[in-house]
């Protein structure tokens, strides 16, 4: 696509390296494939223009997450239309309900859980890189981390660790 890069990789690598990422971000912020499409592009298209710099590729990753949860949080009070999971066509998201995949279980929780649990189990961050992300104090992650997790299990059933 151009000469640019983006810690040490091409735009082009960097959208295969970080598509599932990005998509997850948005499909988990806003239960709606099609938005999430939307989000997912914007934030793509944020990395081609601006082209910051950056120090490493976790960097790279956390820049790419902060701006995805900022193009939904701003699709969000844009359209102030927020579908629920259930309102999907069949087969749109394919999120299964199996051991193995919390997918459909973190679907069912509040934005705010959501989000760190995501950020904690799927994409593996530390607490600091979380708050870091979300502009939020650790403690805070924390508490949702601890919190959501104690939902997830009411969602899940049983006493499965999230």
């Amino acid at each position: 696509m151009t000469d640019r890069a983006f810690a040490g990789m091409s735009y082009d690598a960097v959208l295969q390296k970080y598509a599932d990422t990005v998509a997850g971000v948005c499909v988990m912020r806003l239960q709606n494939w099609a938005d999430a499409e939307d989000c997912f592009q914007n934030t793509f298209i944020k990395l081609f223009q601006k082209s910051p710099e950056f120090r490493s590729e976790a960097h790279l990753k956390a820049w790419l997450i902060r701006v995805a949860i900022n193009e939904c949080r701003n699709y969000i009070s844009k359209n102030r239309r927020f579908l629920p999971l259930d309102g999907l066509e069949q087969g749109a998201v394919s999120f299964h309900e199996d051991e193995r995949d919390i997918s459909w279980a973190l679907m069912r929780l509040e934005p705010k859980y959501r989000e760190a649990l995501y950020l904690y189990h799927c994409e593996e961050y530390k607490v600091n890189e979380i708050a870091q992300i979300l502009g939020k104090n650790p403690n805070t992650v924390k508490s949702l981390l601890k919190r959501g997790r104690e939902k997830l299990k009411l969602i899940y059933g049983g006493e499965k660790d999230g």
